[in-house]
């Protein structure tokens, strides 16, 4: 059964999202897109107008770099990375996301 997710419960997510991607190797903008609707069963689709500008928001915070590239098909790409500084993030995002849902969870399952 597909749940339409309130826009501002992902608005929190979106950098743990991209980081996390991220995380698994560099990717260009439709590919982040893929992946993430891929890996969530199409629950995360990502309009362009929220996919770029939490993109470059990552990389104005030193989380992310970006770099222009050729792809295979001879195509320009921008492709993303994590940098250190992102790495770090993305673990610290993580743990905190686990203790948040964990609590969240513990809330809506008290009676």
């Amino acid at each position: 059964m597909a749940v339409d997710i309130d826009r501002e419960l992902l608005k929190g997510s979106i950098s743990l999202l991209l980081l996390s991607l991220l995380s698994r190797g560099e990717m260009y903008g439709y590919e982040i897109f893929q992946e993430a609707s891929r890996r969530s069963a199409q629950a995360f689709e990502f309009k362009e107008g929220t996919l770029y500008p939490a993109l470059h928001q990552l990389e104005k915070r030193g989380l992310i770099k970006a770099a222009w590239r050729t792809g295979d098909n001879g195509r320009e790409r921008r492709y993303y990375s994590l940098t250190v500084k992102g790495k770090k993030a993305a673990k610290q995002y993580e743990r905190q996301w686990q203790h948040l849902t964990g609590a969240v969870k513990a809330v809506l399952e008290s009676n």
